[in-house]
């Protein structure tokens, strides 16, 4: 290599070479952002539209529709789903990982611009929002009363107070700071001058609902008429007639009867009070004001969050007296502890790393030399991260800690041949520059085989590629500046800095018979002794089976096509799931109370779960939120579960969940619909798959039909469907006939309907504080809560004389109770059903069969259809992009090998070492009870770089035996047999063989045991590889070699047949051709 030449003749150029990757490594990675994973968002848009009072039928027809038919003639759109609540349609469009987040909500806002005019007056101006509000918050704080702080003789805030003081200040700072998308208050209530009308004085005094509205809305105003000028100056006139005071809202007049005025005291009652509650937040079953935090997209999490700490934090002297604020559920520290595990893991890999190079090398020269490429590819490498725009992450950081004994290995196999040279009697700039050539070739290939598996996995499709991308080209480049540090530094270091040790073959010089024996000698010096004995007494060993298989190759070969076919096999054991789930001490439970129930309905459950969560002795506190994001509707309930740290409890989250599952059935009324964790990517439960069709009473029985099947699939559980049972509803029936003869039409019924039952916010009033405040118009709560309250409601109605007689409803129309659908959900412009569930047990991708079974038996009718969503689809969308890169991983190394062994066939021999690593694989994962995962797939693609590197580096030996050599005397000796060429290769490679071996194992054992908080997620990657190489290189060092007899053979058989044909063509033709 010309390099090696360079650094061998420069040494001082080759040292500041590597300072140079040290010194832009370590600038580069403190400008590298932290997150839990890569960038694997799908750009999603979301438009949500407001339709008060509204039924989910209306709001589908009238606006969920028309949205939808316009939105999706967009380009890239890739899922496009919408949800219609009661007063309320989302439209959930989620686009191609390529397509840029800005560009498509600018799409999506001209589409629904050109809808608007389309839609009636009483829907909303739709909001187009970039990130999706179901979305899991990133942060949240309550503000909590606090006794220490309270003045003595004064009253704590009140909660309209409480709220006030949130919405104006602290909510105001929190979406100051930047990367936060949505700042949303839960368990508010928010101050509000309500006028309560009273339907009796209304009827008495023959006024509509209209008409107060008109008085309000037209008496409290400023209204500027103009200004007045003279030669002087210049003044604005306006009318200020504004209200003062809320109770002055009373003296406001309506309407004049017999001469007398009728004031708005006469006809309703004023109270500055709050909004009716919608939604509660629960801090360890107390009421709580909760403010929570959803971050925009594309925004760094660990940014995010210490901006809004650091805001908290500001915060603190400007308190009001009495509260105090407690942040409650913070998404970075997950992802800060993820990150710094896995960094712990790096270290513990590389210092068990070097401590195996240490025993073998018996030297600590020869360590240091090897072990310094360590830090130098690993702090390299950061630089090109920073370069190529990747953060630090769980992935890259997992990439690099897979690194540490790939690192390693070029530098031990260099060093290990140059030691070999220097034995020979070479002088140390001889023997690096003889050893580095000698071997040059071998490694090179080896590093390209790795370079060659890890570049398919950082170009894969999808979801996938965009979550290994990093992965994958962060390998590439640690392993290549690796090489390039063994190919420089190490043969540089071994001529200038000689190891005095190395006399006897790779063993410490013995101390002299007349001196006493060092202290070294009698400790450190006792281990690596035995661990020399050890491993000639292993090599003894493997030179007996490497025997006994030349000689008996077809039952060597049986046996490893045996093994292989039994591995396969034992592949559908395993079970398949998208993403292990970690244990970052935090889960959730969901449930719901009947449809219809009232918010205190939900709160009164709410309580009894909470109480059965806060009795297991590993919970911290749960936070429960009603009516918010993830919980949609007052009858839906989210609490979120904070556990002792995992160290503290004896009891895994899998464990946890079985308890509370079977607890919480003792709760009648409500419906468990999650327990545990969501899906670690998307943010889902673990299964998700939807029907589809026209018509939701045939979707209903469908619905029925499949959930009675489904409770016989074992491992199913939280079974939840979107197709809720129908809310009930008050349809007011009008009779046109009457309506038309008193001259009412269905319009005037229903606006006046609207302003006495939903309300009608009819401006604001500006308090002493500067703020201003709705002003809110509809019938008092007590007229309001039965069906027979609306049939008493009055309409006024002028006659042709003037005069004013008054309409009960009930002269005109029926009121009529009856039942609705409480939502409609609708995917690619049909209806669906969503089904989705977790899996308990059993693994995602067994359930998921099952799933798929009972789906296809299911009978349905023409137009209706069902398909996989979530985690599943994802899975097996993975898991064939994951197949395409093995193939192309094993496709190059294929080119690479015949490219170095200048052959079409002697590759194959080498490649047989690739499907006997599946054994391995298939213990280790059943070893660990795991699940064949993203993580163990990466692994096992991982496995066929390394696996080939063995087989390499005995196969190139084994050749360059056969022909002119120089043995270990540095003598020159002529071509050995093939069979006792591959004896020697053996000997000799054993070495650096199980050198480079055990440093891929020690350096995974962190990674494979997870013995920390959270690391459930990765352990899979580390023990795919542990299994797979420990089992490859027995195999392989047996079944390579008898493999490749078998293929050497039938080359030398086709050379003497093309050899033979050649000669009988020649013998063959005329003698004056």
């Amino acid at each position: 290599m010309w390099f090696t030449k360079v650094s061998l003749h420069n040494p001082v150029m080759a040292t500041m070479v590597m300072l140079a990757f040290v010194v832009l490594g370590l600038f580069s990675y403190q400008r590298l952002s932290i997150e839990q994973f890569p960038n694997v968002d799908f750009p999603v848009v979301v438009v949500s539209v407001d339709y008060p009072g509204a039924s989910p039928e209306v709001v589908e027809s009238e606006v969920t529709k028309r949205l939808e038919e316009a939105i999706n003639s967009i380009a890239g759109i890739n899922a496009l789903t919408s949800r219609s609540y009661e007063g309320r349609a989302l439209i959930i469009i989620e686009f191609q990982l390529q397509i840029d987040g800005r560009k498509a909500a600018d799409d999506v806002r001209e589409k629904v611009a050109t809808v608007r005019p389309l839609l009636r007056d009483e829907v909303k101006e739709p909001w187009v929002l970039r990130f999706d509000p179901a979305s899991a918050p990133v942060w949240s704080v309550a503000v909590l009363p606090d006794s220490h702080t309270q003045i003595e003789g004064t009253q704590p805030l009140t909660p309209v107070q409480l709220t006030t003081w949130a919405d104006q200040v602290l909510k105001k700072r929190l979406e100051n700071v930047r990367g936060v998308g949505a700042v949303n208050l839960v368990g508010d209530t928010p101050r509000e001058i309500n006028v309560y009308l009273d339907p009796a004085a209304l009827q008495a005094y023959g006024i509509t609902a209209a008409q107060v509205v008109n008085a309000v809305r037209s008496e409290n105003q400023d209204l500027p008429v103009g200004s007045i000028r003279s030669l002087q100056q210049e003044r604005v006139v306006q009318i200020n007639a504004r209200i003062q005071r809320p109770e002055q809202f009373a003296d406001i007049i309506v309407a004049q009867r017999n001469g007398a005025a009728v004031r708005l005291g006469q006809l309703a009652r004023i109270q500055d009070g709050a909004q009716e509650v919608e939604s509660l937040a629960l801090y360890n079953g107390q009421r709580t004001l909760l403010l929570s935090v959803q971050k925009a997209q594309d925004e760094n999490t660990i940014e995010v969050v210490k901006g809004l700490n650091q805001a908290i934090h500001d915060l603190g002297g400007e308190l009001p007296a009495g509260i105090k604020l407690e942040t409650i559920a913070d998404s970075a520290r997950p992802i800060q502890v993820a990150v710094d595990n896995v960094r712990q893991t790096l270290v513990e890999g590389a210092v068990l790393t070097v401590v195996i190079v240490f025993l073998f090398l018996n030297s600590w020269r020869s360590t240091i030399i090897t072990g310094l490429t360590l830090p130098i590819a690993l702090i390299g490498t950061f630089w090109f991260m920073y370069m190529f725009g990747f953060s630090i992450n769980m992935v890259t950081l997992m990439a690099l800690s897979l690194c540490v004994g790939l690192l390693i290995d070029d530098a031990i196999v260099v060093r290990e041949n140059i030691v070999r040279h220097v034995q020979m009697g070479k002088s140390p700039y001889n023997a690096a520059m003889d050893g580095t050539q000698e071997i040059g070739l071998a490694v090179l290939a080896t590093t390209l085989s790795i370079v060659a598996v890890f570049l398919p996995i950082g170009f894969m499709g999808g979801i996938i590629g965009k979550f290994f991308h990093e992965f994958g080209i962060t390998i590439v480049a640690a392993v290549l500046i690796s090489m390039f540090v063994s190919f420089t530094l190490d043969p540089m270091l071994s001529s200038v800095w000689h190891d005095p040790s190395i006399h006897a073959r790779g063993s410490k010089a013995q101390p002299q018979p007349h001196g006493k024996p060092t202290l070294y000698d009698r400790t450190l010096g006792r281990i690596t002794a035995w661990f020399d004995r050890a491993t000639e007494d292993l090599s003894d060993l493997y030179q007996r089976l490497l025997r006994w298989a030349l000689l008996h190759k077809l039952a060597t070969v049986l046996i490893a096509v045996a093994i292989f076919i039994g591995s396969v096999f034992m592949l559908p054991l395993l079970g398949s799931e998208f993403v292990p789930s970690a244990d970052f001490s935090e889960t959730q439970v969901k449930f719901e109370t009947p449809q219809g129930s009232s918010i205190e309905a939900t709160e009164a459950k709410a309580l009894q779960v909470e109480a059965i969560i806060r009795a297991m002795p590993e919970v911290k506190y749960t936070l429960t939120s009603i009516n918010t994001g993830g919980a949609e509707g007052k009858h839906s309930a989210s609490i979120f579960i904070r556990l002792v740290d995992r160290h503290q409890r004896q009891r895994s989250l899998q464990d946890m969940s079985l308890v509370l599952r079977q607890a919480l059935r003792t709760v009648a009324g409500i419906i468990v619909t999650h327990v545990g964790l969501l899906e670690a990517v998307a943010g889902q439960k673990q299964i998700e798959f939807s029907l589809m069709g026209p018509d939701l009473g045939e979707l209903d029985r469908l619905n029925q039909q499949l959930q009675a099947q489904l409770q016989r699939i074992p491992g199913l559980v939280d079974v939840d469907t979107s197709l809720q049972p129908p809310k009930p509803i008050v349809n007011v029936e009008v009779r046109r006939d009457a309506a038309a003869d008193l001259g009412l039409s269905v319009a005037s019924i229903a606006s006046n309907l609207r302003t006495l039952v939903a309300g009608e916010t009819i401006g604001n009033w500006r308090a002493s504080d500067d703020q201003t405040y709705d002003v809110n118009v509809r019938l008092a709560p007590e007229a309001r809560t039965q069906p027979a309250d609306l049939q008493h409601l009055p309409f006024a109605l002028t006659g042709a004389d003037g005069s004013t007689h008054i309409v009960q409803l009930s002269q005109v129309a029926d009121v009529v109770q009856a039942s609705s659908p409480s939502q409609i959900n609708r995917r690619a412009m049909t209806r669906e059903v969503q089904f989705t569930a977790n899996v308990s047990l059993r693994s995602v991708g067994e359930v998921s069969a099952d799933i798929t079974k009972t789906l296809n038996n299911l009978q349905m009718p023409p137009g209706y259809r069902w398909e996989f969503g979530g985690s599943t689809k994802n899975m097996n969308e993975s898991f064939a992009y994951a197949l395409s890169a093995l193939a192309l991983a094993i496709i190059f190394i294929y080119m690479i090998l015949a490219s170095q062994f200048k052959s079409f066939i002697q590759p194959l021999a080498l490649m047989t070492s690739l499907p006997l690593t599946l054994i391995g694989v298939v213990l280790a994962l059943m070893m660990f009870n795991s699940a064949i995962s993203m993580f163990s797939i990466i692994g096992i693609v991982m496995l066929m770089g390394l696996v080939t590197k063995n087989a390499i580096l005995l196969v190139d030996f084994a050749i360059r035996a056969r022909g002119e050599h120089t043995n270990e005397h540095g003598e020159i000796e002529q071509g050995l047999p093939r069979e006792q060429a591959l004896l020697l290769a053996a000997r000799v490679r054993l070495r650096p063989i199980l050198m480079t071996t055990l440093a891929m194992v020690f350096g995974m054992v962190p990674l494979a045991f997870a013995v920390t908080e959270g690391s459930e997620q990765r352990a899979p990657m580390g023990q795919a590889v542990i299994g797979g190489v420990i089992t490859s290189s027995l195999l392989t060092l047996v079944v390579v070699p008898v493999v490749y007899c078998y293929l050497d053979d039938l080359t030398q058989w086709v050379k003497k047949l093309w050899k033979g044909r050649v000669a009988h063509n020649a013998a063959n033709l005329p003698p004056d051709s």
